[in-house]
């Protein structure tokens, strides 16, 4: 129970911040390509508790956490918040556009990754004490979490970003029939869950980026 309570520690803030400011850079983006509704929602801040779903943010990666460590002794997180309004109708060139509000969040969780590489390594330089060992597990939840998200979301499924990114680059005909898969989106990535192809189609591009992640931030030679 102990270790469950110290991982939970460990990840709610990587957790919370990735998946909150990953919705929050679409919002960003939206509103400077010129789609205000996330703006006039209140949607475009840098504050969590704006973008936290209860069941999305909080009670399924906690229950998904806990029950992993419990059977399997790994913690596993998945989870999700409130969507950012996006009227894509509203964007000065909504079929391109679309592409870079779709990136923002994706780019935004790279960034993080970066940045809780940054926090190992200053937990790295400093006189070992009851701080460091936390800061530096909290970096590698960080540098986990973001990495797992931005992959994800990248895959070229519609509704997810990496799917609106294909609607963007694709000609328009193959585009309006592309997008037509995404009612079923979520059904198809449930499915590639349960069935374990989905950790086998991600797994390698999530190891390899966070391998540039420490790499570029001069945490391994």
């Amino acid at each position: 129970m102990d270790s469950i309570i110290q991982g939970i520690t460990i990840w709610a803030l990587p957790v919370i911040l990735a998946i909150t400011l990953h919705e929050a850079a679409h919002g960003y983006v939206a509103k400077y390509f010129g789609d205000l509704t996330a703006y006039k929602q209140g949607r475009i801040s840098l504050n969590p508790i704006r973008h936290i779903d209860l069941m999305g943010t909080v009670i399924v990666p906690l229950v998904l956490f806990t029950l992993s460590k419990l059977t399997v002794g790994t913690g596993f997180l998945f989870g999700w918040a409130k969507p950012v309004p996006v009227n894509f109708g509203n964007l000065r060139r909504p079929k391109y556009d679309m592409l870079w509000v779709a990136a923002a969040g994706p780019g935004a969780n790279l960034f993080m990754a970066f940045l809780w590489a940054l926090l190992i390594k200053l937990g790295l330089s400093l006189p070992e004490s009851e701080l460091t060992r936390p800061m530096i597990l909290m970096g590698e939840a960080g540098i986990e979490i973001n990495v797992i998200l931005m992959v994800l979301n990248l895959l070229p499924l519609p509704p997810l970003d990496g799917g609106r990114m294909a609607v963007s680059l694709l000609p328009h005909r193959m585009a309006y029939h592309f997008a037509r898969i995404e009612p079923y989106g979520f059904m198809i990535l449930l499915l590639l869950l349960f069935t374990g192809m989905l950790g086998t189609i991600i797994g390698p591009f999530i190891m390899f980026t966070i391998q540039i992640v420490v790499s570029l931030t001069g945490l391994k030679a």
